[in-house]
């Protein structure tokens, strides 16, 4: 990365801010460490209320200086153009990722980075052959009118991201907002800057015009974060990350009443009923509880089984989760990597020993796994399954964001869809079964913003993505994006 210094090999990396088309440094830094062995990765650049400041200025100017005028087609060719700039460079994309999140090479590579490059090409797609509405009105008196619908950028928008999926989500975000013609100002997680620090050098390469694109680091509260959602020239934010963070941001925003859209936190729940397909069911069930250390907002950490295969639907998810390996992610049999931070750590360990004291059976897992080197600095845990705690318990109501998921028994349809309602969440669910009519009549009745039958985790760039209650507000994704992050305006002509 361009990021490092002349004496990179005596001093860890230096993360700059990118302002108006520069890299800037700033006096304040802090440590970006890895999550796997607990050694330092790179020194960040902290933004200061001033830094903000001077990045959303560059931002408004741009978009005053041009970049809100130019073309769908010319912005699609940008967003090609920086789609081919990480593709380029994709093997130290997938270098940043691992090394501030620790995941696996393979996920890394078929995943975080592949859907970095489609969600720039996605919407380069979508603006080229985007559409609006019209219509012909006639009124009593014999007039004729035409009204058509325009969207126009909004101006800056700013964009907070989170560590779970870096550049997957940092990128969903800054595609459409460039799209459609804004200019952005953009903080990725203090936990996992790099690859939108690698990301600023390829809009620098691609020559994007300066102050289109700015990239600040540092956290939230009482810092970066807050400087960017206080900001009086920003025109909209879009936030991921947890339900009270998004909370905060909304009393914050709102006295400018400013456009808002968040993906906020879930406690997801997966649904198997007896008919179901048993062994897709088990490895959907799996992939939903731990992919990505169950670090995903998708992920399931409540699983319902129809009783008649209650018994042996959790000793066959034991045994297939017992084959997960846990390790490093440049070993090429680990499925499994660490939780982003110790800190993150303790608190998954946390609910670990409190579902012992609210009356948890362990299944498997419920500790740290061991390993006699360097990884046993790291923020490594078991992926852990209980049994026999009520819907009441904390662990079954409480967003963990961990490799666990809690099994319970249900007896009718009925009654497991209104224990999935009973949620302060409202994300995702999945349902197995091979009744397609009841697949259907149960989805209908779920209260989340995507259902998933025989299936997890498969996104359609065009279609909404979004929650319920808790889980966030407003949907993002294909035209959904495209309104989100543009004014709409109707224009109506007089014709005859």
């Amino acid at each position: 990365m361009n990021q490092e210094p002349a004496d990179a090999a005596r001093a860890p990396r230096l993360l700059r801010h990118y302002i108006n088309g520069e890299f800037v440094a700033s006096a304040t830094t802090f440590a970006d460490v890895s999550p796997v062995d607990g050694t330092l990765v790179a020194q960040v650049c902290e933004a200061d209320a001033a830094a903000v400041d001077q990045a959303v200025r560059a931002a408004r100017a741009a978009q005053l200086a041009g970049w809100r005028d130019t073309t769908p087609a010319q912005r699609a060719d940008w967003l090609h153009r920086i789609a081919d700039g990480i593709q380029a460079r994709f093997d130290e994309f997938v270098a940043a990722e691992v090394a501030d999140t620790g995941r696996p090479l393979t996920q890394a590579r078929t995943l975080d980075v592949a859907r970095g490059i489609a969600n720039f090409r996605t919407f380069a797609d979508l603006i080229r052959t985007a559409n609006s509405e019209f219509f012909e009105t006639h009124t009593p008196d014999g007039s004729e009118y035409i009204n058509y619908v325009r969207r126009k950028p909004l101006g800056v928008i700013g964009i907070i991201s989170p560590w779970n999926l870096p550049l997957l989500l940092f990128t969903w975000k800054v595609a459409p907002a460039l799209a459609m013609g804004n200019c952005v100002v953009a903080k990725p997680s203090e936990e996992t800057p790099a690859s939108a620090t690698l990301l600023a050098e390829v809009m620098h390469d691609v020559g994007l015009p300066p102050g289109v694109f700015n990239l600040i680091h540092g956290h939230g509260p009482n810092a970066a974060g807050e400087f960017l959602t206080r900001h009086p020239d920003i025109s909209a934010i879009t936030f991921t990350g947890e339900s009270r963070t998004g909370s905060t941001i909304m009393k914050t925003v709102a006295d400018g009443v400013k456009e808002i859209s968040f993906e906020l936190g879930g406690k997801n729940a997966a649904v198997v009923f007896a008919d179901a397909d048993f062994d897709a069911a088990v490895e959907g069930v799996v992939k939903s509880s731990f992919t990505n250390a169950g670090q995903v907002c998708l992920c399931s950490e409540r699983v319902y089984v129809e009783r008649p295969i209650f018994d042996r639907f959790v000793a066959a998810l034991k045994a297939r989760t017992e084959m997960l390996c846990v390790g490093a992610p440049d070993d090429p049999a680990t499925t499994m990597g660490p939780l982003i931070s110790r800190g993150h750590r303790e608190k998954v360990l946390s609910y670990f020993r409190l579902a012992v004291e609210e009356g948890a059976t362990v299944v498997t897992g419920g500790g740290v796994p061991q390993f006699g080197d360097a990884r046993d600095e790291g923020a490594f845990v078991q992926p852990t399954i209980w049994t026999g705690l009520p819907d009441t318990a904390r662990c079954v109501t409480e967003e963990i964001f961990g490799p666990v998921c809690h099994i319970a028994p249900f007896d009718t349809e009925d009654e497991v869809i209104h224990r999935v309602n009973d949620s302060a969440y409202g994300l995702a669910a999945s349902i197995w079964t091979t009744q397609l009519a009841r697949g259907h009549r149960v989805a209908k009745q779920i209260e989340t913003g995507i259902v998933w039958i025989n299936a997890w985790f498969v996104r359609d760039l065009r279609t909404p993505f979004g929650g319920a209650k808790l889980s966030g507000i407003g949907r993002e994704g294909g035209r959904h994006s495209l309104d989100f992050y543009s004014e709409l305006t109707n224009v109506c002509v007089r014709v005859a």
